[in-house]
């Protein structure tokens, strides 16, 4: 009888071994298919938070709770930040020596000369216009001595106050760099071809978003610290002053008639002018009709003279003598 319990006991022995070697084998793959799952979205859930890293920095600054983040972040600057322009319009006696004073009054505040432009009229005067960028720090001393170089004719001015802007560009650049050094880690870590090239795209797109940034910092900074000074001068007035008009004499009226007359003389040579080619044209034509198709045309003969009775009775034609009496001696 103890047979049978015993070869029992080890057929359920053995099947439970089975049973548990079956599971161990099972957990195993499970957990290899996890982290074969979990090194395949690395990538992406290291964009994704490298993406989420600058809302979630700004989040922690305003709770307080991430100190470093404060810390980091820009603060306003001691002086505002101001883009200042001016335009002046001066008429002088000489405008090559009224340039060469200009260009020394900048020069020696630490600015240069932009541009310059130098035209002439009809009346062969003189007209240059000059753009000048020199420090802000010089910016209404160099505004006083272009004044006194002649006669103001015009002066405008403009102050912009962009120090928001800057603070803003600058906490933009910090955290961009800081996005582009978190994505150079990730591609460092990074050990399948997929997760690179990913990775290389979002770097991409984050370094020219971040020269952008740099370039709007190099300009704001470039138009902050030299302001810009656009001077014209002129050796005549821009705008001439309207001449008050004296009553007209008779050399006035003389002069204005024959100035009409003149014109009239004028127009109408210029309409016969224009009239010519016409006029020869028709003339030819004309002869062509006289000479040479008209004769060749059939003559229609010469109607009878009708009167309002009706046409004119005809003589009989007179007989011819001894005719008469031969006509008579037959009777």
């Amino acid at each position: 009888m103890r047979t049978p319990v015993s070869a029992r006991r080890r057929s359920v022995r053995a099947l439970a071994g089975f049973l548990l070697v079956t599971a161990l084998a099972l957990t195993g793959c499970s957990g290899a298919d996890d982290s074969s799952s979990d090194g395949g979205g690395s990538a992406e859930k290291a964009v994704s938070d490298a993406r989420g890293a600058a809302p979630q920095e700004g989040a922690a600054a305003d709770s307080g709770t991430d100190e470093k983040a404060r810390d980091s972040a820009p603060t306003r600057p001691a002086a505002n930040r101001i883009i200042r322009t001016a335009s002046l319009t001066v008429q002088v006696e000489d405008v090559p020596k009224a340039l060469d004073a200009a260009r020394t009054a900048a020069e020696n505040a630490g600015g240069f000369i932009g541009s310059e432009t130098t035209t002439r009229d009809e009346d062969s005067a003189e007209h240059t216009r000059v753009v000048l960028r020199v420090p802000t720090d010089a910016y209404q001393e160099v505004l006083t001595d272009l004044e006194g170089t002649g006669k103001l004719l015009e002066r405008t001015s403009k102050a912009q106050d962009v120090t928001d802007q800057v603070v803003d560009v600058e906490s933009r650049i910090k955290t961009q760099r800081a996005s582009v050094a978190r994505i150079r880690e990730l591609m460092d870590q990074a050990t399948r071809l997929s997760d690179v090239v990913t990775l290389e795209g979002e770097l991409s797109a984050r370094q020219a978003d971040l020269e952008s940034l740099l370039a709007q910092q190099a300009s704001l900074e470039d138009r902050t610290s030299l302001a810009t000074i656009t001077l014209t001068l002129s050796e005549k007035p821009v705008k001439a002053e309207p001449k008050e008009d004296d009553d007209p004499g008779f050399v006035d009226a003389l002069a204005g008639g024959w100035d009409a007359f003149v014109t009239m003389l004028r127009w109408l040579a210029v309409a016969f002018g224009a009239l010519l080619p016409f006029a020869v044209a028709l003339a030819l034509l004309a002869l062509l009709w006289l000479r040479v198709v008209r004769p060749r045309l059939p003559r229609r003969p010469a109607p009878e003279p009708t009167t309002a009775l009706g046409p004119l009775p005809q003589a009989r034609p007179v007989p011819a003598p001894g005719r008469g009496d031969e006509e008579g001696e037959r009777d």
